[in-house]
């Protein structure tokens, strides 16, 4: 073989993939578009897999002996000195965001492991990120991913900007999830450094090096478009049409069971694989590995999400297959599409509000991660349910879901997968095929019993700062569109939508964004604070945050307070009531504050005690809005 065609193919510990190593990523690559549920399904199949190994009492060298873990291939262009990425840029960029996190919090919690090297790299007296895209010629701006990289380096936040690319974008909004991911298990000064060893040298990746384009290329379209082995679910319908010995009734099963594969794979190309390990998960599973327990092994709920058609065929009596006759089969197959059509109104619901399924969207947007939910809303179901009740034993599930991640998050408290899999899938046991009422009852004890409630806001002085900024908007589009709903007279008077969707997504119109009522001119505000750090923290007080068109606050500058309110008062219900004439001749307006409580005032100033004032009146919509 030619020099210029040859192919090298070599598994790599991570730690050789990245440390001193500099990658390019052409720049007419697809941008970074990872989205929550990859970096979600990297980290934790990384820390479940470290946990899965760890025993208490290990000392340090005897992660070397742990099973190490295969993250997949990556294909590379290797001229000269020059290592061009042609497939696996999106996980490459993901690692390296991994590992800043895991800088700046083993530098939190007192270490001083070495991760710099795998991140940067310096050569000829130039320090670089060690994954960087290639500019165009003349192009002599910092590209998207080193402009990103090095605020999160430096700083441990990004603040997204009005004109950033789609990549920049969504490596910020990543880099927040890993940290909502990450597992309270491993926030240990003493186990991270065993999980950074292991992370370094027990993760292995293979690395595809051609020496041209063309040749590198080749390689990244064999992998992609050919050989491809059967699935998960295509295994399982082999095993269950094989069960039926008529010709005809094999190819009516066959033939609607293709139909029903690509409804859910127009939602996403492994949605039948997620759909079969929701509802076995939500309606058989009896176990889950306990994470960092000594000898811990997969159970059902692992089983299940890895191959779910061998755990079938493994417990037949699990899923009511006890003769394995021909009926027993039909009917598991009439369970199945009972629950893939519970499963797509779940998926259709997510894409926009719906009344009877409103709590499903809301959650979709901040809640709890797919491979927890989906088991949940599934599990009180019933073959004998009728649609209604189906839809509001769903929506129910969604409203406690959503409850418990905004309890968690005004607390500061997380809720990867990784730490509530455990309580959330005993959860799943609990709610099996309850009706309404007993569902509401389990959902509410839960709530009341919760060791964090909305309180917190004012506790725990909730508040806005880098790692957060997603869940403030949810948050604020939460306020500001139950405020709207309320105000119906008001909102038809001004023309305002009363939706949600609004202000989160805000279709085909300026997005809203998170904005301060104060301005960043600390000498504005001496009078009340001696240190510019105290004024900050109160700066982004969440009563101190309101949502905007993008550009408007802007376009305030740092015009005084008693001029942003007249201009505030053309904005947004929640934000106009910040004024007075909010409270003249708005009798919508009053018989909301009658009926709930709630403790709106105007104010003609906006100091620390207004702020505070707001911080309450926050907390009380929170609790009229997520009562039980």
């Amino acid at each position: 073989m030619s020099a210029t065609n040859k192919i090298n193919a070599r598994d790599f510990r991570l730690y050789d993939v990245l440390h001193s190593r500099r990658y390019s990523i052409d720049y007419f690559q697809r941008e970074y578009s990872w989205e929550l549920k990859h970096i979600e399904q990297l980290v934790t199949d990384l820390c479940g897999a470290f946990l899965n190994a760890y025993n208490e009492g290990d000392m340090r060298q005897a992660v070397e002996n742990y099973a190490c873990y295969y993250l997949g291939p990556f294909v590379i262009s290797n001229k000269e000195t020059k290592r061009s990425i042609v497939d696996g840029q999106q996980r490459l960029t993901s690692l390296t965001l991994f590992l800043i996190y895991l800088n700046h919090l083993q530098k939190k919690l007192g270490g001083n492991e070495s991760l710099e090297g795998m991140i940067l790299s310096s050569m000829y007296g130039t320090t670089t990120f060690n994954i960087q895209e290639e500019k165009l010629p003349g192009n002599t701006q910092p590209d998207d991913r080193q402009r990103v990289f090095n605020a999160l380096w430096k700083h441990n936040e990004y603040v997204i900007q009005e004109h950033d690319s789609a990549t920049a974008r969504n490596i910020a909004q990543r880099y927040t999830d890993i940290a909502n991911i990450f597992p309270e298990e491993l926030l240990n000064a003493h186990i991270l450094p065993y999980f950074l060893d292991w992370l370094r040298y027990n993760v292995i990746m293979v690395e595809i090096a051609a020496t041209s384009d063309d040749s590198a290329y080749d390689i990244f379209e064999s992998m992609n478009d050919r050989g491809l082995n059967l699935t998960a679910t295509e295994m399982l319908k082999g095993f269950l049409i094989s069960r039926f010995s008529d010709v005809h009734e094999r190819d009516t099963i066959n033939q609607r069971w293709k139909n029903a594969m690509l409804q859910l794979q127009s939602y996403g190309k492994e949605e039948d694989q997620k759909f079969f390990q929701a509802m076995l998960r939500s309606q058989y599973a009896d176990t889950i590995r306990q994470g960092g327990k000594v000898g811990s092994q997969n159970e059902d709920f692992e089983k299940i999400g890895t191959r779910f058609h061998s755990w079938v065929r493994d417990n037949l009596k699990r899923i009511s297959i006890h003769h394995e006759n021909e009926y027993e089969y039909k009917t598991l197959i009439s369970t199945i599409w009972f629950y893939h059509a519970a499963y797509l109104r779940i998926l259709e619901a997510q894409k926009q509000e719906q009344k009877d399924l409103i709590h499903i969207f809301y959650h979709s947007k901040w809640g709890v991660a797919e491979s927890l939910s989906y088991p949940l809303m599934l599990a009180p179901l019933t073959v004998v349910d009728d649609v209604p009740t189906q839809n509001a034993k769903m929506n129910l599930v969604a409203r406690y879901l959503e409850t418990f991640a905004v309890l968690r998050s005004v607390n500061f408290r997380n809720f990867s997968a990784s730490s509530i899999r455990y309580t959330m899938y005993a959860l799943v046991k609990e709610i099996r095929g309850k009706n309404i009422d007993e569902l509401h009852t389990i959902l509410t004890n839960r709530i009341k019993q919760s060791d964090v409630q909305l309180d917190g806001i004012t506790k725990q002085k909730f508040r806005l700062h880098g790692m957060n900024r997603s869940f403030v908007k949810f948050l604020l589009s939460r306020i500001s569109g139950f405020v709207d709903t309320e105000i119906e007279f008001f909102n038809k008077a001004q023309g305002h939508s009363t939706n949600f969707t609004k202000y989160y997504i805000s279709p085909g119109a300026k997005p809203f964004e998170v904005e301060h009522i104060w301005s960043v001119q600390f000498d504005q505000h001496r009078d009340e604070f001696d240190q510019q750090n105290d004024y900050e923290e109160y700066r982004n007080y969440i009563g101190a945050l309101v949502l905007l068109p993008r550009g408007t606050n802007q376009s305030f500058g740092d015009m005084p307070y008693a001029q942003k309110l007249e201009k505030y008062y053309s904005q947004n219900s929640y934000v106009q009531t910040l004024h007075p004439k909010s409270y003249i001749s708005n009798p919508n307006f009053l018989q909301m504050i009658q009926r709930y409580q709630i403790p709106f005032e105007p104010h003609l100033e906006f100091k620390k005690a207004d702020i505070d004032k707001r911080q309450a009146l926050v907390q009380r919509i929170c609790e009229v809005i997520w009562a039980w």
